[in-house]
């Protein structure tokens, strides 16, 4: 069985190295910066307390207020996994790191994102359309997407 860790046992396997602290709440996922995340990401698949292997999934939400870009993270080797959360402020030019460096698996997951949401991974070796045309205008699951009249 896989155990989900919580934001303090997430915080716990970083250490002191990323200045993220436990703000009292006990949470199912950790909030991480765009700045900080390959750092973050780096340590939590590096370290031999942590070995977080295996990117489950990656997914992008539109809030209105802001974009959110979620990592699902398994450690095979010590049976646990987590949850890394992004928050992306702004409608336009909306940026975050790839992680494609460290697992080839979020290739086709950051296109996606790219082509439904808008997302751009900088570091992506191949930020294209996955799913679109090119030539096709906006991102269809952005909530200010609006289809053009036919």
């Amino acid at each position: 069985m896989i155990k989900q860790l919580n934001s303090n046992e997430i915080i716990k396997l970083l250490g002191t190295d990323f200045g993220i602290q436990n703000d009292g709440q006990i949470e199912k996922e950790l909030y991480v910066s765009p700045e900080q995340l390959i750092n973050v990401v780096k340590k939590l698949k590096n370290s031999k307390d942590a070995s977080f292997d295996l990117l489950t999934c990656i997914s992008g939400i539109d809030y209105v207020e802001y974009f959110q870009v979620v990592y699902h993270l398994t450690s095979t080797v010590h049976k646990h996994s987590c949850v890394l959360k992004v928050n992306l402020y702004g409608r336009s030019d909306l940026v975050c790191p790839s992680v494609y460096d460290l697992w080839q698996g979020a290739d086709f997951q950051e296109r996606e994102i790219w082509d439904l949401l808008g997302i751009y991974f900088e570091g992506h070796p191949n930020m294209k359309r996955i799913f679109l045309w090119d030539g096709f205008e906006g991102h269809p699951l952005r909530r200010d997407y609006l289809e053009s009249p036919r």
